[in-house]
């Protein structure tokens, strides 16, 4: 799985989340540049985005990557879908602060969707 996030604290706490899921990590990615170059080029099942990235970045063109590649993906903000970008707001979205419940069954969800 493939996760985006440039907060390295709230970083740490999904890779230990997900590896409790039994998910194995790609990355983190923290920066828009990383995750592309990493969707582009890595293999993996399912993602994990932070919609907004340091500097005024955003996650949305990794999301096009994913679509195009066929890669199921979900959203993490604290925005709500407001914070997504309308054509991309059909992907899940797990709300921050991360429930731990929640992101299981968003998991559970796009990765058997």
């Amino acid at each position: 799985m493939l996760v985006v996030e440039d907060e390295l604290f709230v970083a740490m706490l999904v890779e230990d989340l997900l590896s409790d899921l039994g998910c194995e990590v790609v990355g983190p990615a923290a920066s828009a540049s990383e995750a592309v170059r990493l969707a582009e080029r890595e293999s993996f099942d399912l993602a994990l985005l932070d919609v907004n990235l340091g500097d005024g970045e955003t996650s949305f063109r990794t999301a096009e990557i994913l679509r195009e590649r066929g890669v199921a993906f979900a959203f993490v903000t604290g925005y709500g879908d407001q914070g997504v970008r309308p054509d991309l707001r059909d992907a899940p979205i797990v709300s921050k602060p991360i429930d731990p419940r929640q992101l299981a069954r968003v998991i559970d969800r796009i990765g058997n969707g």
